[in-house]
């Protein structure tokens, strides 16, 4: 019970001896100071996204290949590398060819041709 008694004592407070502590103060700025500039930070590139072409590699070239593969008589037995060779390049066009894609360059995996491998495969 002492505890209880303590308690209450601390949040009731008959005697005004202590004021209320003061709002802080906003910081002050000197006007003639200019506001610190932060620049926005680079989002990290989403793999599988943006134009391939040949000579590009990396992690979307390999997921394309993986894509690439998955359609019968496309890529067949290409490798899985991350470069975007000839092999990739013939592939691609001829994806574009078979399933009528328009929109993107021959041989070049655009966003008309992501759309249209993204459906097709896992």
């Amino acid at each position: 019970m002492s505890g209880l008694i303590l308690a209450s004592s601390l949040l009731v407070n008959d005697n005004n001896d202590n004021p209320a502590p003061a709002a802080p103060s906003p910081p002050s700025r000197q006007p003639d100071q200019p506001l610190p500039v932060n620049p926005a930070p680079s989002l990290p590139e989403i793999p599988g996204t943006g134009v391939l072409r040949q000579g590009d590699s990396g992690h979307g070239v390999y997921e394309l290949q993986v894509r690439l593969l998955q359609v019968p008589n496309i890529y067949d037995g290409g490798a899985i590398d991350g470069s975007y060779g000839m092999e990739v390049r013939a592939a691609v066009a001829r994806f574009q060819k078979w399933y009528g894609i328009q929109g993107d360059e021959t041989g070049v995996y655009g966003d008309h041709t992501r759309l249209a491998l993204m459906l097709r495969t896992k």
